[in-house]
């Protein structure tokens, strides 16, 4: 647990803002994810802290916020509490499918968070960024594998390059994906161990509950 008080501390700076605390989940877990992502310490800390971050449009259901680091290295998305506990659980199982298949498509978290302030509870996970908001793209997909209810609203559609959906994929794609033999085994075995540790992990969850 980490406190900031307004007056400062030996630790912390004088601020104007209110006191507020800042609790890390699983710390010891999510360093060692760290470490085998490979993030040196020092540089995770300049990419959150050293600029402000900049708020990213969700075009989700989920209610969620996201942010992105100036340096387009990491996104922070606010997670609700059972959220929050459903990643913990997770864990165990993302640990044994990060190292057994180091070609994993699952997001690398870095760290789960939780801010206290006012009487209030704001909790965030911190992600690896894939597209650098310098890379200009020509079709982005928000895929879940299910075609219920999964296509991008027309308000969505009139941005310069919207979030589309599975039934805007099988629109655009209706032959899917052409890709070489070699890639094509490669993916499949690596989306067969994903779904495989995930199953696992969401019916120990499932459980437990």
């Amino acid at each position: 647990m980490f406190i900031s008080y307004r007056e400062g501390s030996k630790s912390t700076p004088k601020h104007s803002y209110a006191e507020f605390r800042l609790k890390a989940y699983a710390p010891t877990a999510f360093r060692f994810f760290r470490n085998a992502f490979e993030v040196d310490p020092s540089t995770f800390m300049l990419s959150l802290c050293a600029k402000d971050l900049r708020e990213l449009p969700n075009p989700g259901a989920s209610g969620s916020i996201f942010y992105i680091t100036a340096d387009d290295a990491y996104i922070i998305k606010t997670v609700s509490k059972k959220e929050a506990k459903l990643l913990l659980g997770l864990l165990p199982g993302y640990y044994m499918n990060l190292t057994q298949n180091p070609f994993t498509l699952l997001p690398k978290f870095f760290g789960l968070f939780c801010y206290q302030s006012s009487n209030k509870n704001i909790r965030f996970v911190i992600m690896n960024n894939l597209v650098p908001t310098n890379v200009k793209l020509a079709e982005k997909y928000d895929l879940k594998g299910s075609i219920y209810k999964r296509k991008a609203s027309e308000e969505e559609h009139k941005r310069e390059v919207p979030t589309l959906k599975d039934n805007d994929f099988k629109y655009q794609h209706p032959y899917g994906l052409t890709l070489e033999p070699f890639f094509y085994d490669q993916l499949m075995q690596t989306i067969e161990d994903d779904i495989r540790v995930s199953e696992i992990s969401f019916t120990k969850q499932k459980n437990k509950n």
